[in-house]
């Protein structure tokens, strides 16, 4: 065989294999592929896995991914229905159900992704504007918000601390976004999965304004509570004042019983006495007199009695005893001389 001969055979095997090489290809379990020709779709889109043929130079293999796809919007802020601005930020999950109709509309996930950012973009700016702050932060009216014990023991006719009741929630607004823009995406060859608020902000200029109504309820609650407090405290005081001034007072009449009692007993006795002996109560008269002289008589008083005066007569008899006991001690003096 020549050399030419060989060469021909060389280059025949060659072109060969890059012919098979050109015309098979291979459909993995995680991809769909659209066949095309001079740049258009032939065929049915393949969707199973496996071996396959097809023209070579001539046709080209175009992979499209058939798992479920995600979207990751970036935050962007919009307003409420009660014109208050949010930062939100949403993300989802989708995947292309007719590879054909996405090849023509979108060709690749790149466009897809912008057009995503369009769609799912516009309608959240239209939900998070027909609904006021409160239906988007609350995940949904069924659910009880937490309340700390303090704000429990708050009568229920106050509003301070208490969240307003809502009508939707979080949830369906959610299910809002997802049914609008499902539709939406439909004639693209996606599938809208779910959607999801991931993070939801107050705006720079908004969040001062929240905190300060925070705190002005919490200052509320506070003042409550210390008035509160101090009107217990007030009751307490007086409480104690009552409770004081009845011992004192249950003391007295006490006092007074026993004191009574004992000049009952005391006046019996007397009487017992002088009933019995009236040496006694000349006694008993003489030594309340001489008592008494302690009381009405002070070191500089000076007084002026009649000798018929009750309370000189024990004085006058006091003199006469010492007049007598005098004479007594003279004569007794004389009769031993």
């Amino acid at each position: 065989m020549s050399r030419i001969n060989i060469l021909l055979l060389i280059g025949l095997i060659v072109l060969v294999t890059l012919s098979l090489k050109s015309a098979l290809y291979t459909v993995s379990e995680v991809e769909q592929v659209i066949i095309t020709q001079f740049g258009e779709p032939v065929g049915n889109p393949i969707v199973d896995a496996g071996l396959n043929v097809k023209i070579p130079f001539i046709q080209e293999v175009n992979a499209i991914d058939k798992r479920v796809l995600e979207w990751d919007g970036d935050p962007s802020e919009m307003p409420t229905k009660d014109k208050l601005y949010i930062s939100v930020d949403l993300f989802a999950r989708w995947r292309i159900t007719d590879p054909l109709q996405y090849f023509l509309r979108l060709r690749d996930e790149r466009s897809a992704q912008s057009r995503l950012d369009d769609i799912l973009g516009s309608e959240t700016r239209n939900a998070v504007a027909k609904h006021e702050l409160i239906e988007i932060i609350r995940t949904s009216k069924e659910r009880e918000p937490l309340q700390t014990d303090i704000l429990n023991d708050i009568d229920s006719d106050l509003s301070i601390g208490l969240l307003v009741p809502i009508h939707k929630g979080r949830k369906l607004v959610e299910q809002e976004i997802f049914t609008a823009a499902s539709e939406k995406v439909k004639v693209f060859g996606i599938e809208l999965l779910d959607i999801r608020f991931k993070r939801i902000n107050y705006n720079a200029i908004v969040r001062p304004k929240i905190y300060e109504r925070m705190i002005s309820e919490r200052r509320q609650i506070a003042e409550r509570f210390l008035s509160e407090g101090n009107g217990e405290a007030a009751r307490i005081r007086g409480d104690r004042v009552r409770d004081l001034d009845k011992i004192q007072s249950e003391a007295y009449q006490q006092v007074e019983e026993i004191r009574g009692k004992a000049d009952a007993k005391a006046t019996a006795i007397y009487a017992l006495a002088y009933n019995q002996s009236p040496q006694a109560v000349s006694l008993y008269e003489f030594t309340r007199t001489i008592q008494s002289y302690s009381t009405v008589i002070s070191e500089n008083t000076t007084l002026v009695l009649s000798m018929n005066n009750d309370l000189f007569k024990f004085l006058g008899g006091i003199q006469a005893f010492n007049q007598n006991s005098d004479d007594a001690m003279k004569s007794q003096i004389g009769t031993k001389r």
